[in-house]
């Protein structure tokens, strides 16, 4: 191989690995590999105007293609202000790789500029981070990071780039990439599935993760509809298996029908495919309680490391949703004994999450998902933010592919808008909706501005209620009438959003709302809706009053 830079030797890595997309903020420290991504033009750099917002776009990208998501940002700032979509990946089981700027190599240790220890500063956050100290390392640490990144549990893998090993010169070859290694079940242990599911009288199956594919999804609908068996997803996992499914019975997260909670308590057996059993699938690890939990668990995940964790499985079974999922199309069982406890379930959720008819304010949100059901596109991508605004989308809407949720299960605020950029930048002929409260919007509502420079053509709701609500629930709930440091003072979000060049819009009444969003549906620029809400309507089902009642 002829002698170039480690920035080229970088690129070409990545190359290698076949990224067409990376999100980044530039930085100084890796100006070489900014100088090799110049003769680089398969590959699109998204530039970002803030860190936390390029790596939220990375994560939503890799959510969204199964690919891992690439972000560079420079050192010390950079880096901290990444770390939060870092956080996010490694609790959402997202593969992404992160590329951080260093100080040259003879100046470690001595705090210099902008120097941080990215082992100490990631090591319980990252999946798994790692320093060049030559050039002629890179190939290998790359191909080592889409590893890490890909198998078993995703995660996010940081890779430190010292500024003087990107001038480096070397003729390191790059290592070619290989098929990602998916465990699949032993004959055993789907003999073993089969026994504990014949003997079940209530059986639950919960899917999670990142990991479904169109084709899994399609696989696990056809198998739980022959057996009836009843299936709920985790949080923000909507998109995992269809709504609209007589299997389907809700979502175990922070918008929690009834029924589903009392039927978790109930089943005998839970068939967990994907899933880690977090705290918010589990409501505080109330409805199944460690470490031996009360119902039969036979727990599938693609990491061993994570097998008998928290919890005792009856059956830990080490593989891939996918993998799984294949080989359970081949299971004989009667499912006609688990008809009654299928439909109960699935009524229970079907009434839960009917729309209210509640007329009570000049802007009432169960309106406007009702307006904006009615002309959802069957492929439509929402993203959402956290806060209670996303509490109708998550009860209210029916989710089947191809239609898609990007969502952070870390509770991450900030999230929605970089993900509809980085989900509209993917799939720029369908329609994107964000969803985001007025705290979140203005973490990294500027990523507007990247829309507009990159070309993306987001939806964004903004449901402005001017507080923190999910925080103003809680201190209500907790302590009522003891409001402190919810109160928001916010702009003209509208008006905001025409200064970069994009369509901004101010809702007030429900009358208003559906023909400005069938405007934005056609417009082929970045959209704000700014929805003027009473702060009283604080959550899907329910009002301020009642929480402070409650």
């Amino acid at each position: 191989m002829r002698e170039r830079s480690g920035g080229r030797i970088l690129v070409e890595a990545l190359q290698a690995e076949g990224v067409k997309k990376v999100f980044c903020v530039p930085g100084e420290s890796y100006l070489d590999a900014l100088d090799a991504l110049v003769d680089a033009p398969d590959v699109r750099v998204v530039t970002c105007r803030h860190e936390g917002g390029a790596a939220f776009m990375a994560e939503a990208y890799a959510k969204l293609t199964g690919h891992v998501g690439v972000c560079f940002v420079t050192r010390g700032p950079g880096a901290c202000n990444a770390s939060i979509g870092v956080h996010t990946a490694r609790q959402d089981s997202t593969p992404m790789v992160l590329l951080v700027g260093q100080v040259a190599r003879d100046m470690k240790g001595r705090e210099a500029f902008q120097e941080v220890d990215y082992d100490a500063m990631f090591g319980t956050v990252a999946k798994w981070t790692a320093e060049a100290q030559h050039a002629s390392d890179l190939p290998q640490l790359i191909r080592r990071a889409f590893e890490e990144a890909k198998t078993g549990r995703p995660g996010p893998a940081i890779i430190a780039l010292p500024e003087d090993v990107l001038t480096e010169l070397s003729d390191a070859a790059i290592v070619p990439p290989q098929p990602v290694a998916h465990f699949a079940p032993k004959p055993q242990d789907m003999a073993k599935v089969k026994e504990i599911l014949s003997a079940a009288k209530k059986p639950l199956v919960v899917l999670g993760g990142g990991c479904w594919t169109d084709a899994a999804t399609a696989a696990m609908e056809a198998f739980c509809a022959r057996v009836s068996l009843p299936v709920a997803v985790s949080f923000r996992r909507q998109d995992a298996f269809s709504n609209q499914h007589d299997s389907y019975v809700g979502a175990l997260g922070t918008t929690l029908a009834p029924s589903l909670a009392a039927g978790v308590k109930e089943a005998d057996v839970l068939l967990v495919v994907g899933s880690r059993l977090g705290e918010i699938p589990t409501q505080g690890y109330k409805l199944v309680t460690p470490p031996v939990p009360r119902q039969k668990l036979v727990h599938v995940y693609p990491d061993a490391t994570e097998l008998n964790k928290v919890y005792k499985a009856e059956l830990a079974v080490h593989s891939s949703a996918v993998e799984f999922t294949n080989l359970l199309q081949e299971l004989e069982l009667d499912g006609e004994k688990w008809e009654p406890w299928r439909a109960q379930l699935r009524k229970g959720y079907l009434d839960w999450r009917n729309i209210p008819s509640r007329d009570k304010y000049t802007l009432d949100v169960d309106g406007v998902i009702e307006d904006i059901l009615s002309v959802l596109p069957e492929d439509a991508i929402l993203t959402t933010d956290a806060g209670n605004f996303s509490s109708w989308a998550q009860r209210h809407v029916l989710y089947k592919r191809p239609m898609r949720l990007l969502a952070p299960t870390c509770g991450a605020m900030g999230y929605s808008v970089p993900a509809g950029v980085a989900a509209s930048l993917t799939h720029p002929d369908r329609a994107v909706i964000s969803f985001v409260g007025d705290g979140g919007f203005l973490m990294t509502g500027q990523e507007i501005a990247t829309a507009m420079q990159a070309g993306a053509h987001p939806v964004i709701l903004l449901f402005n209620n001017n507080m923190y609500g999910t925080i103003r629930m809680h201190q209500e709930r907790d302590y009522p009438g003891r409001v402190k440091a919810t109160d928001l003072t916010n702009p003209d979000f509208a008006a905001w959003a025409e200064s970069f060049g994009a369509r901004g819009y101010a809702v007030e009444k429900n009358e208003d709302f559906l023909p400005v969003f069938k405007e934005a549906l056609q417009l082929k620029k970045p959209v704000v809706i700014e929805l003027r809400m009473n702060g009283e309507q604080i959550v899907a089902g329910k009002t301020m009053a009642e929480v402070r009642g409650k």
